[in-house]
């Protein structure tokens, strides 16, 4: 029986369900975060733990405050939120598009894998002080460092999802007469979405990884930056609080890909 929303009654007794049970997860979440920040700052105030070591809330709290009053709080945290997005944006655009031409040509391909493959097994870190000579300690250093971390990624990822797209279907193309600009967008691009939308999940650590390296490196600003210089001269609340930050940002962008992918795929269902 439907009612004069034109649902049934079962879909919306599953609706409500859902509704209760999403309700439950996020008060679960909201409840097991306060309850370790709660059992952190108890440790801490009860000597469990010491502060100096391991810090606490409200010494964090206290921490932030102070880089506020300051006037340095949101130059640190805009430093490096430029340089992640920037740097997050340029790996997945060129990583995108070099997957594209590797797929294009067979020939390309099966030159350059083999290098893709021993890149991507490089620890980038080891190209620092080839970077702080190419690009000086500026922020061009840094954004190069947070693009070449997820640019392999992104190609590596893009092109094996390319390469899986179902041999049939391109066989029916094929016999239909579709050209292969044809069949990459109307088959390829399409069936390579739930891929592109892991790369981007992939690529935001990445791209978080490679700025606070780049910082760690050759920066004077920035969230690694007050890492470094926190455990240097052992303010150990100053690393703790960048970190924090480090990770509500982390938590933030990811959030946003998850909002791009509800988008991207309510708009392939339509």
């Amino acid at each position: 029986m439907k009612n004069n929303n034109g649902f049934s009654e079962e879909h919306l007794l599953y609706l409500k369900r859902r509704k209760r049970r999403v309700a439950l997860v996020w008060t679960l979440r909201v409840g097991l975060l306060a309850l370790l920040l709660g059992l952190w700052e108890l440790s801490a105030d009860l000597g469990w733990a010491d502060p100096f070591l391991v810090s606490s809330p409200s010494r964090i709290a206290a921490t932030l405050a102070a880089l506020y009053s300051e006037g340095t709080l949101f130059y640190h945290i805009g430093t490096t939120l430029w340089e992640t997005a920037l740097g997050f944006v340029l790996s997945v655009v060129l990583g995108y598009g070099i997957a594209l031409i590797l797929w294009w040509s067979e020939t390309v391909r099966r030159v350059l894998e083999p290098y893709l493959v021993v890149l991507n097994a490089l620890p980038k870190i080891a190209l620092g002080p080839l970077i702080i000579i190419w690009f000086g300690t500026g922020s061009k250093a840094i954004l190069f460092m947070t693009v070449i971390v997820g640019l392999i990624v992104a190609i590596l990822h893009m092109l094996t999802a390319f390469c899986a797209t179902d041999k049939n279907k391109l066989l029916l193309l094929r016999s239909l007469g579709a050209s292969k600009l044809q069949i990459l967008f109307k088959l390829v691009v399409p069936s390579s979405l739930a891929a592109f939308i892991s790369m981007l999940k992939v690529n935001v650590g990445m791209a978080w990884i490679g700025s606070i390296m780049g910082e760690y490196i050759v920066s004077k600003a920035g969230l690694g930056y007050l890492i470094v210089y926190g455990g240097q001269v052992f303010k150990l609340d100053l690393l703790m609080a960048a970190t924090v930050i480090l990770a509500a940002l982390a938590a933030g962008m990811y959030f946003l890909v998850m909002l791009l992918e509800k988008l991207l795929v309510k708009n392939n269902e339509d």
